[in-house]
């Protein structure tokens, strides 16, 4: 039995005589490693050199409390994503790069790392259920399919939400918007205008979303909805809501258009709602044209893409539910659309911020770009929001705002 073997029985079975949870209770297993460690190396002639007892530590503290062979990227803060195509291809995304490490697993240890991720998540994963979609206890996002879905494979990707930013002006200093933009973007919130952040996966749709509620006024109520958990606010009055999948006999599930609607129930005085892909979205603006100020994701490749999908979402909801009411609907409470893009070299940039002045024309939405990114960076275009009065009301002058974005240009 080699000495990593040793440390980690000792250690396996300090937790099962004491009723240890890895997950949930950490420092416990940490004292359970460097005492096993310890007594190792005292058995041994050479009593083991510090180094030796570090990387002891560590692959024992992994192994068992953490995600083994995984858990070196878990610790590396600029590993935002990895993924397993299959037991010997585990890939992993370092700003916006991905690239193929040289781990190699095996289909057993693939199924374990996933069956130790999904413990503390209340989701399950069998034949009947192939896809899960959950939250780590670090807060990453895990989404795992398995055969016969996947060819052969197990598919497991989990995506890290880094905190970077926690503000617009983070995302400056990080070149992902200019100042001028982040100055309007921040007095857009505080005067609760309706944002529609949108971008392809991984364009930093969520990242993007938190520095934004950065802006908010610590005096308001915010109510977040999401598929998972991702979003951490800094905010002293804050409720995070998460959808629930249907228990084994079908039942119990909580969509995100149920979220919403139990939202609105919560006196919010901001709602945010985070990836709208279905029906949802008729709640979502319903909400808006409300007066309630919201913020949403969406994916899409473009504003005017986003505003199109905003228009036909709603449809899904039922047959009672016509273009003629949801596409004025869209243009009389979305105010800004804000498109975000990953560049060649994986950076992640604002590309066009939008406004909707609320005239629709034969059908189609009127849009105003503010801000728009052709190659050359994020610059003042011509166009010009509605909502002056929203901003008058909190204090703000728009047209400063917006002037001084064409003299930073």
């Amino acid at each position: 039995m080699d000495v990593l073997t040793a440390v980690e029985d000792r250690v396996r079975d300090g937790v099962r005589s004491r009723g240890i949870d890895p997950l949930s209770d950490p420092a416990s297993v940490r004292e359970l490693v460097d005492a096993a460690v310890a007594d190792v190396l005292m058995e041994r002639s050479d009593g083991g050199s510090s180094g030796e007892a570090r990387a002891l530590t560590q692959h024992a503290f992994s192994a068992v409390a953490g995600f083994g062979p995984l858990q070196q990227y878990f610790d590396d803060p600029d590993v935002e994503e990895l993924w397993i195509n299959d037991p010997g291809r585990v890939f992993v995304a370092r700003d916006g790069v991905s690239e193929l490490t040289t781990l190699v697993l095996d289909a057993a240890q693939v199924r374990d790392l996933v069956e130790r991720m999904l413990r503390q998540s209340g989701r399950r994963l069998d034949l009947s259920t192939p896809f899960v979609d959950a939250m780590l206890p670090d807060g990453s996002r895990l989404h795992v399919v398995i055969p016969d879905v996947t060819r052969q494979h197990w598919a497991v990707n989990v995506r890290r939400f880094v905190v970077r930013s926690r503000d617009l002006t983070g995302l400056v200093d990080r070149g992902m918007l200019t100042a001028p933009a982040a100055a309007f973007l921040d007095a857009a919130v505080v005067s609760g205008l309706n944002i529609v952040v949108a971008g392809g996966t991984q364009s930093g749709k969520t990242t993007f979303v938190n520095a934004l509620l950065g802006s908010v006024p610590g005096r308001e109520r915010l109510i977040t909805c999401e598929e998972v958990f991702e979003l951490r606010v800094d905010h002293p009055d804050w409720v995070a809501l998460q959808t629930r999948d249907a228990s084994l006999e079908g039942t119990g599930e909580i969509p995100l258009r149920r979220l919403v609607r139990e939202a609105l129930r919560m006196r919010p005085t901001r709602l945010v709602v985070g990836e709208v892909r279905q029906a949802e979205c008729l709640d979502l603006l319903v909400a808006m044209n409300s007066g309630m100020p919201s913020v949403a994701t969406i994916h899409a490749n473009s504003a005017r893409e986003a505003v199109t999908k905003l228009c036909t979402l709603p449809l899904l909801a039922g047959q009672n539910i016509a273009a003629g009411f949801v596409v004025p609907t869209v243009a009389g409470c979305v105010d800004l659309v804000v498109h975000l893009a990953i560049d060649p070299s994986g950076r992640r940039r604002v590309r066009e911020i939008c406004a909707l002045p609320g005239r629709v024309e034969e059908g189609i939405i009127e849009m105003a770009e503010l801000f728009v990114d052709r190659g050359e960076g994020l610059v003042r275009a011509s166009g010009q929001p509605g909502a002056h009065e929203r901003f008058a009301r909190h204090g703000f002058d728009v047209h400063a705002l917006l002037d001084s974005g064409r003299r930073a240009a």
